[in-house]
């Protein structure tokens, strides 16, 4: 586990030499989120209606906005070729570069959340959901969207191509994510839809780094 942990820390000294970046994204996601209080205006009942919906979308598209610089960069130096070379596992070096991914772009978004809920009104306890399902989903996002930035790499437009091809994988987990929120708010139960969050989890865990290492070295060769 050395490696795993290596990586982690050597992609979170990256990007702190790269704040500009992260702070891109996270600034998208505080923007988008606050212009639609400002726009539809003070009606509460229609703010928190929406809310999860907004919040969801906003906390997607921000961590598509960083997948592109996943690989990318080791990519361009050949660093990436180096780490192919090593004899630890590519797939514990993959899982290492999405859990640096989830720390600077999805964990943030989780921090942020219960802040720019307030703005829709929410109560507390949606604010508790609204978190907890994005510490559900948001790992998720990173992981199926590491996927689209192997499968990319090195590809002419690949940032376009890969919001193509990741878009409908995240489908389930804004579906997932935003209706635990929306349920709370109405009152339902809300552990079916944690339970499905906590499923494709479990089932990206699985697969998804195995996939992503297959898909580099086709890349890289």
């Amino acid at each position: 586990m050395s490696a795993f942990f290596a990586i982690i820390h050597r992609d979170l000294l990256l990007v702190m030499r790269r704040k500009s970046e992260v702070l891109t994204a996270l600034f998208f996601f505080v923007v988008v989120t606050s212009l639609f209080p400002l726009g539809i205006g003070a009606d509460a009942a229609l703010l928190r209606k929406i809310a999860p919906g907004v919040l969801w979308v906003a906390a997607l598209l921000s961590t598509l906005l960083g997948l592109q610089r996943m690989f990318a960069a080791d990519y361009l130096d050949g660093a990436l070729e180096q780490l192919l070379l090593t004899p630890q596992s590519l797939v514990l070096l993959v899982a290492g570069k999405v859990t640096a991914h989830w720390l600077v772009s999805g964990l943030p978004l989780v921090l942020l959340a219960p802040i720019i809920g307030i703005q829709f009104d929410l109560d507390a306890s949606s604010l508790y959901v609204l978190m907890g399902s994005l510490l559900l989903g948001t790992p998720v996002l990173s992981l199926l969207g590491s996927i689209g930035a192997a499968l990319t790499l090195g590809v002419r437009g690949g940032s376009v191509l890969m919001s193509l091809l990741i878009l409908p994988l995240y489908i389930p987990v804004l579906i997932f994510g935003a209706g635990a929120v929306y349920a709370n708010s109405v009152g339902l139960d809300i552990s079916g839809h944690f339970s499905l969050l906590g499923a494709l989890l479990i089932l990206a865990l699985a697969f998804v780094p195995w996939v992503s290492a297959a898909a580099l070295k086709i890349a890289i060769e």
